[in-house]
């Protein structure tokens, strides 16, 4: 019997990967920066996208990335719109049935907290832990090890849930069972990985006795 779930954030809780994807490109055109997003960011950390964007000058790339920053804090995520309506019932289930709730999300600490407080799931989550957070970005397992010890469980007493091929690899290094939930716009995500594959957020329910 399970104990505990950790959740990804960015495609788990929120739809958030085509928003940060139309913010970047936004922002590049508005810095005179031709860039072709037609990589795969998803599950992604800030330190390899911009290696990817600006692979062969490190002053450029320090440069946009920190002014990026500041364009995010002027154009902060639209949670409000964004939110799975599916985290807020699915998280009281899982409480109500006496399992802990994780977050373990390569996004920023503030994104997270706010995507909590949006969903008002606040009372409901026992641990928040951000890749910035960590030595170590997924895959690595570090952020789930952090997490597990956080909310006081071992591997084979918690799910993970995940969306793309470096989040489920994080978690299967930490030895988690993982469920995969399915990309919501179908896009073409290798989750072979993983345990399990999910439609939506609710079919956690069905698997978390097992």
């Amino acid at each position: 019997m399970h104990k505990g779930i950790i959740f990804d954030m960015d495609g788990v809780l929120a739809d958030t990967e085509g928003y940060y994807t139309a913010r970047r490109l936004e922002y590049l055109g508005r810095m005179g920066y031709s860039w072709q997003d037609d990589a795969d960011f998803t599950g992604s950390n800030e330190k390899a996208l911009w290696e990817i964007m600006v692979p062969h000058d490190p002053e450029l790339r320090q440069e946009l990335k920190l002014g990026y920053r500041a364009y995010r804090k002027l154009h902060p995520v639209p949670f409000q719109e964004l939110l799975d309506p599916q985290v807020k019932p699915l998280f009281q289930s899982l409480k109500n049935q006496g399992l802990k709730i994780g977050i373990a999300s390569s996004s920023d600490p503030k994104a997270i907290a706010a995507l909590v407080q949006v969903a008002e799931v606040g009372e409901l989550v026992d641990s928040q832990i951000s890749g910035e957070q960590c030595k170590a970005h997924k895959p690595d397992p570090e952020i789930y090890l952090r997490s597990l010890d956080a909310l006081g469980l071992t591997a084979g007493e918690t799910l993970a849930v995940e969306d793309s091929p470096t989040g489920i690899l994080s978690a299967k290094r930490a030895e988690l069972t993982v469920l995969a939930l399915r990309p919501r716009h179908g896009e073409l995500l290798d989750q072979s990985a993983a345990d399990i594959v999910i439609s939506q957020l609710m079919d956690v329910v069905n698997h978390i006795q097992k």
